[in-house]
C-alpha cells in the first residue's frame, strides 16, 4: 500500500472515530453507513477498518497510556480530535509491526495539522515522543 493510501486510511479512521464519539452507535454498526457516505478506495478502506477495529478493541489501554504520558495536563483537557489522533498513532506504534513508531508519529502530526488547532501539533508530538520513549518493544504480530 502506498504512503498516500495509508494517509487517506488514517484520515478516514480519524473521521469515523471522531464522529463515533457523538453518535453512541456501536462502531460495527456505524461503519457500514460511514462507508456508504464516504467513498473510499478499497485498499484505504481496508487499512482504515484495521485501525478503527484496533483502536476500539484497545481503547481503554490506549487511553490509559495517553493519560499517563500527559505532563501538566489533565485527561479532561485533551480535545476529542487530539485524543483520537493520539489513539490512532499509539495503536500503530504498539500493534503495527509494519509501521515504524517515527512514521506513526509523523503521520499523527500531519493529521493534527489538517484537523486540529495549530498549537495541538506540539502537544501531540510531545505526548507521542514520551510514549515512544517509554515503549520497551513492539509485539511481533498484529492484534
Amino acid at each position: 500500500m502506498s504512503p498516500s493510501e495509508r494517509r487517506r486510511a488514517r484520515e478516514r479512521a480519524l473521521e469515523f472515530l471522531f464522529g463515533l464519539g457523538f453518535t453512541g452507535v456501536d462502531w460495527r454498526e456505524g461503519l457500514a453507513e460511514f462507508w456508504e457516505t464516504f467513498a473510499t478506495r478499497e485498499v484505504s478502506r481496508h487499512y482504515a477498518g484495521e485501525l478503527i477495529e484496533g483502536v476500539e478493541d484497545h481503547r481503554a489501554e490506549l487511553d490509559e497510556a495517553v493519560d499517563g504520558a500527559l505532563q501538566g495536563w489533565t485527561p479532561e483537557r485533551v480535545g476529542r480530535i487530539e485524543r483520537t489522533i493520539l489513539r490512532i498513532a499509539l495503536f500503530e506504534m504498539k500493534y503495527r509491526v509494519d509501521v515504524p513508531p517515527k512514521v506513526a508519529i509523523n503521520e499523527a502530526l500531519e493529521l493534527a495539522k489538517a484537523y486540529s488547532a495549530a498549537e495541538s501539533t506540539g502537544f501531540i508530538n510531545a505526548v507521542l515522543d514520551r510514549l515512544n520513549d517509554e515503549s520497551a518493544s513492539k509485539p511481533t504480530s498484529q492484534s
